[in-house]
């Protein structure tokens, strides 16, 4: 897959897309990432890509033929026919999430609108972007970081991205519910123990359990998800069942796992 970064500051990409798992992805062909200035197309000779707006407010607009030439010059010739979309992310879009990104994840090629200032002239929005997104309820300075949350989160769903290939599947939202809590050595620390369980070595026993985590930390912390989530007779009498007294963040040690995992 292919990712088009359009964006007034390219500088803020250096970095970020250069690292861990989406380096590998790129050295590995599996992902292609360009980044792209919009100031480029800007036909000024002061190369300025924004402007006041009509009928008077704060701040400026990002002018819509910058952004317009910027997007054609990247996007794939009508002959190739590949699967593509065009997104700007923006306050006023969609909320991102898992079944989003499944749908980005079969397109071939994402040419990503980082908006700026106060945003973007209205005629890229009605004749240019095919999607618009949000990454949450708040205002950043610009699309820049959102876009790169979209791509990140999109290229870990490609096959062979993720050196474990359930990694994905198992993820938090992946399977709308919240991920299991997750141990690692040394089965005891500073008196707190891992479930005994997970050291049974009964494959069986530890996928219940891990199952039966999830619904129960779901049911807590976002039971928004578990209301919409797809159900099986087992989860039901999961759920039912009384609450065990060891349940993780009681006496196993739990911890919050890292944001967006």
């Amino acid at each position: 897959m292919k990712f088009d970064m359009l964006t007034l500051f390219p500088e803020m990409f250096a970095g970020p897309l250069d690292a861990s798992i989406l380096k590998r992805a790129q050295e590995r062909g599996l992902v292609e990432i360009a980044v792209t200035d919009i100031r480029d197309f800007a036909t000024e000779r002061h190369r300025i890509a924004d402007d006041y707006s009509y009928g008077g407010g704060v701040g400026m607009v990002m002018k819509p033929g910058p952004i317009f030439a910027a997007a054609e010059s990247v996007q794939c010739p009508k002959e190739r026919g590949c699967r593509e979309r065009t997104i700007l992310l923006t306050p006023q879009g969609r909320l991102l999430d898992q079944a989003l990104l499944g749908e980005f994840a079969n397109e071939d090629h994402l040419i990503l609108i980082c908006g700026h200032y106060e945003g973007v002239d209205e005629r890229v929005r009605q004749h240019l972007a095919t999607d618009e997104v949000s990454i949450g309820d708040y205002v950043l300075t610009g699309g820049e970081l959102p876009a790169m949350v979209l791509v990140d989160a999109v290229a870990r769903l490609l096959p062979g991205v993720l050196g474990a290939e359930s990694g994905a599947v198992e993820d938090s939202f992946a399977g709308g519910l919240l991920e299991y809590p997750q141990w690692t050595r040394p089965a005891e620390f500073r008196g707190w123990p891992v479930p005994e369980v997970l050291l049974s070595g009964n494959h069986e026993a530890v996928r219940r359990w891990r199952r039966e985590q999830a619904l129960r930390r779901t049911l807590e912390r976002r039971p928004d998800l578990l209301a919409r989530a797809e159900l099986s007779g087992e989860d039901r009498k999961m759920l039912e069942a009384p609450r065990r007294e060891s349940a993780p963040g009681r006496e196993g040690g739990d911890q919050d796992e890292p944001a967006g995992s």
